[in-house]
Order: structure tokens, then C-alpha cells, then sequence
């Protein structure tokens, strides 16, 4: 264990104070998403918030992950996450000012995802470059530990903090949880450098395009990237319609919201413990499609059919369980397949692909509850409402049971043709 701890040293460091930093952030996300919820009772412009953060990581993520293998990853990291915290400060002035409105926070968040789109490849490269390969399923346990253990505390503590010090106590938080990681970034990490294959002189677009050719001649992470694409739209969906389904019935609340959001969080703690101490399976293509079809086609369904915070409570708990067994299986493929000078490319191009469909799935999820779903709800169909109840939020759970039948199918299709693929693990 000792030996461990000395080898891990550096990441366990930065690990622990970048979480701390991503915890501020979730904090401030989840605050800012209640007050626009609260100013518009719209899912969808509720649901603009995360298109807004999503759509320029998706448009310009190939580019970024070119960038990300030509630049300093130390450097990217600093310079990204600052411009970051000066958005946050941007909606600090914006409220002490009483100027806050939807329309600022759409485009700090998308400014905040242009960022995003930058750091993210260098943080994953970096992550790689400073873990031994023998510890890479560990560390992916770790970091689906830290990334439960936000999605625990965010809901808790944010509404905590805003009860005694309103928005401007859970944004100073996130800055103060911002100017430690960046401290300790800045003057205790020292991430190895790894040079392009490429040529002096090669263009960011040739370089783009490089990982976009690794993975057409790759089939196996090719069909792995658009199989989580389709996964990724019916849990983007699932978030957009979440508030929309809770807040508004009488078992819910925004108490409720932040339980169920835990409980989440909750899960996935268990599940990278889990993950931590299993040895590696057999078969980790078929870990990833299993786990996902069993997620997808248990949460959706409870939630769709109750209106017990009770049962809600327990669907998020048997869906998210299983997320980091999925991604920790995903997280090694990855890394052990792709050459360390190519990952920033080929991680990039993997965003796109695998993410295009998130800011979609927000989209659709926000606009079929509000135009669609609630309106059908609203005509009093006698064999709906004996399924999905009545009044504001039945559109929601409607459109939660039909997100249940598309994560069915959509692991059902992909399974069958991720069957034919074997992974070959070299430790």
C-alpha cells in the first residue's frame, strides 16, 4: 500500500485538488440551474444552460485536441481553468449588480465550454502521463470516487451554503476551491512532456485529421465512441427532464431534486469502490454494453412509472451503480490502445463523436416535455394518467418511459455488434 501511495503521489495530489475544484463548480452549476428553473418553469430553457456548455466542445473539440498535443499540458490547464473562474466571477458581478438574466448565463456557460474543450484532452493526457499503466483501472476507480462523491455533496452543500449566504456565498466557494488547484497546479505538479510525431510545420488541420483516420482504422473504439454517443443522448435527456419531472409534483420539491441527485452520486460511490477493488474482468467490451443496458433499461422506467421520492431514489441508485465498472473498463481500453503522442488527437475526435449527441439530447428533452409530452398529458387520456399521473410533470414522466424503451434498444443494437471485438490487456 505504501508503495502505492509513493507511485500514485503526483496523481493522487492533483486528483484530489482538481476534484475539490470541479466540486465548487458543480456547487455553483446546480444554484444557477434551480435559480433559472425558478425564473422560467421551462425545461427547455432550463436544458439551454447545458447546450450552451456542450455545444462548443462538440463543434470544436478534433481542433482542440490538436492544440492539446502541440501546447504545454501544464500550461493549457492553468490558462483554461482561469479563464473559467472569470466567468464565475462574471456572474458574481452580474448578481451584485441585480443584471443576472438567462440570457448571460448562456453565454458565460458557452464560454466556459469553449475552455472546457481545451483543458479536457490535456487533463486526460495528463492524467496518462503521470500513472503508471499497471495503476490505470485503480485510477479510473479513484476518479469515478471523486466524481461521485460531487455529484453527493453538490446538491447538499450548494443548497446549504445559498440558505446562509444566497448565491454569492456558493460562488465564493467555488472560486476559493479554483484558487487552491490552481496553486497547487501551478507550483507542486510537473507533468511530463511528450512530443507530435508530426513534422515541424504540419497544419492543425492535417493533425485533426489524423485522429479522425486512427479511429476509421480502428473499429472496435470507433463503434465503442458511437455506441456511448447513443447512450450519451438518452442520459442527456434524462437530466434535461429530471427538474421537470420532480420539481413541480407534490412528492417533490427542490429538497427532493437534490436527494435524488445525491443518490446518484451515492451510487457511483459505490460503484468505484467496487471498481477499486474487483480485478480486471475478462471481457471489458462486454462489461461496458452490459452494464449500460442494465442501467438504462431499470432508472428510466422508475422514475417514469412512480411518484415516490422513495422509488426515484432507488432508480438512480441501481442505473448509476454500475457507470464506473462501464468506465473504468472504457477508461483502459482507451489508454493501453492508443499511442500516448496521439491521445490528445484521438481523445478530441472521441468527444465530438461521442458527445455531439448530449446538447441534442438536452434540446429534445427540454422541448418534447414542454410542446409535446405535457401538452398530451394535459388532455386527461385516461390509460396515460393511470401510468404516468396528473398535472405539471406528467409530460415529464412520459417522456421518461419512452427514454426507457430508446436506452433498451440502443444497447440491444450496439451489443450485437460490439460481440464480434476482443481486447487483447497487456499490464
Amino acid at each position: 500500500m505504501k508503495k502505492t501511495i509513493l507511485e500514485l503521489k503526483t496523481f493522487l495530489i492533483l486528483w484530489a485538488t482538481q476534484s475539490l475544484s470541479q466540486l465548487g463548480s458543480a456547487m455553483t452549476g446546480f444554484a444557477l440551474t434551480l435559480w433559472l428553473y425558478q425564473k422560467t418553469g421551462s425545461a427547455l430553457q432550463t436544458a439551454l444552460l447545458s447546450i450552451c456548455s456542450y455545444a462548443p466542445y462538440v463543434l470544436l473539440s478534433i481542433f482542440a485536441g490538436t492544440l492539446s498535443d502541440r501546447w504545454d499540458k501544464k500550461k493549457t490547464m492553468l490558462a483554461c481553468d482561469t479563464f473559467a473562474a472569470c466567468c464565475t466571477l462574471g456572474v458574481l458581478i452580474l448578481l451584485k449588480t441585480d443584471a443576472l438574466r438567462p440570457g448571460h448565463l448562456y453565454i458565460l456557460n458557452a464560454l466556459t465550454g469553449l475552455m472546457n474543450t481545451v483543458q479536457q484532452p490535456s487533463s486526460e493526457v495528463a492524467m496518462t502521463l503521470i500513472t503508471p499503466k499497471e495503476y490505470y483501472q485503480k485510477t479510473s476507480g479513484l476518479t469515478s470516487f471523486s466524481n461521485s462523491l460531487v455529484t453527493i455533496l453538490n446538491p447538499v452543500l450548494a443548497t446549504a451554503v445559498f440558505a446562509f449566504g444566497g448565491m454569492d456565498g456558493v460562488i465564493v466557494c467555488d472560486l476559493l476551491s479554483f484558487l487552491l488547484a490552481f496553486v497547487v497546479l501551478a507550483l507542486f505538479i510537473r507533468i511530463p512532456q511528450q512530443k507530435p510525431k508530426e513534422a515541424r510545420g504540419s497544419s492543425i488541420l492535417r493533425e485533426s485529421q489524423a485522429g479522425l483516420q486512427y479511429l476509421k482504422e480502428n473499429g472496435m473504439i470507433l463503434n465503442l465512441i458511437l455506441f456511448l454517443a447513443g447512450v450519451n443522448l438518452v442520459a442527456s435527456a434524462f437530466d434535461a427532464v429530471l427538474p421537470a419531472l420532480i420539481l413541480p409534483r407534490e412528492t417533490g420539491g427542490e429538497t427532493v431534486l437534490g436527494m435524488v441527485t445525491s443518490c446518484a452520486g451515492i451510487a457511483t460511490l459505490i460503484g468505484s469502490v467496487i471498481v477499486t477493488l474487483l480485478p480486471a474482468p475478462k471481457n471489458r467490451i462486454r462489461v461496458i454494453y452490459l452494464t449500460m443496458l442494465f442501467s438504462l433499461s431499470t432508472e428510466n422506467y422508475l422514475l417514469a412509472l412512480t411518484q415516490s421520492p422513495l422509488l426515484w431514489c432507488l432508480g438512480q441508485l441501481l442505473g448509476w451503480t454500475v457507470v464506473p465498472i462501464m468506465g473504468a473498463s472504457l477508461n483502459v481500453i482507451l489508454r493501453s490502445t492508443i499511442p500516448v503522442e496521439m491521445q490528445g488527437r484521438v481523445y478530441a475526435c472521441r468527444n465530438t463523436l461521442q458527445f455531439f449527441t448530449i446538447p441534442i439530447g438536452f434540446f429534445l428533452g427540454g422541448l418534447l416535455v414542454d410542446e409535446c409530452c405535457e401538452p398530451i398529458m394535459a388532455r386527461g387520456i385516461p390509460w396515460l394518467t393511470r401510468l404516468f399521473g396528473t398535472g405539471k410533470g406528467s409530460g415529464a414522466a412520459m417522456m421518461m418511459f419512452l427514454l426507457g424503451i430508446a436506452g433498451t434498444l440502443i444497447c440491444l443494437y450496439f451489443g450485437k455488434k460490439l460481440e464480434k471485438y476482443h481486447f487483447e490487456e497487456h499490464v
